[in-house]
């Protein structure tokens, strides 16, 4: 009995195929990536606000979570809001600290725009006492549209929506890189660190 084995031109061609499957299943794949990283990035900002609003109430004190450098892609810290600075005073003693790269653009509207303090009730409110309600977008990173919003009830309930929508917000990244555009700068005390 003779053993046959493939020809070259038969694992060339095995080769071929193989690579152009491949070469069709990098963008699904890349693009399932990434929308595993806004999920993330939407879940984990929901988990800080609710730790923080958690934390407010257990201690009946102010607590403060904020955006990293003043964006929120590139994390969150809590504290708690001893002096009434808030993220201003580095005394404040700091219950967590979430980083990330910066490729999931995350944008707050006015209200939550770089900061959410919470009451001892719980209670999202300005540090003036106002109440205070807002919404982040977990933005696409190719178009100004908003697929996640965490919405910040002004009772303090938060909750996570994925509701494809046009929003004017997402325009302040650069669709190529992902970062902040260069018309909106950030404060001069948000690189102090």
């Amino acid at each position: 009995m003779t053993q046959r084995g493939f020809t070259l031109i038969e694992l060339l061609l095995g080769l071929l195929v193989s690579g152009i499957l491949a070469h069709l299943a990098v963008p699904s794949f890349k693009g399932l990536l990434e929308s595993q990283q806004r999920q993330n990035a939407a879940q984990s900002l929901v988990g800080g606000l609710r730790y923080a609003r958690t934390e407010a109430i257990a201690r009946n004190r102010a607590v403060v979570i904020h955006a990293l450098r003043d964006d929120w892609s590139l994390g969150w810290r809590v504290i708690v809001d001893v002096s009434g600075r808030g993220y201003l005073d580095d005394d404040n003693p700091v219950l967590l600290e979430h980083q990330d790269t910066g490729h999931v653009p995350i944008m707050g509207n006015g209200p939550v725009k770089r900061q959410v303090r919470f009451s001892g009730l719980g209670e999202p409110v300005f540090a003036g006492g106002g109440f205070r309600a807002g919404t982040l977008h977990v933005c696409a990173t190719d178009q100004p549209q908003s697929l996640f919003q965490v919405v910040l009830a002004p009772s303090g309930r938060v909750s996570l929506r994925s509701d494809k929508t046009e929003q004017a917000l997402c325009r302040g990244y650069s669709a190529t890189l992902g970062i902040r555009a260069a018309s909106e700068p950030a404060a001069p005390w948000a690189w102090r660190k």
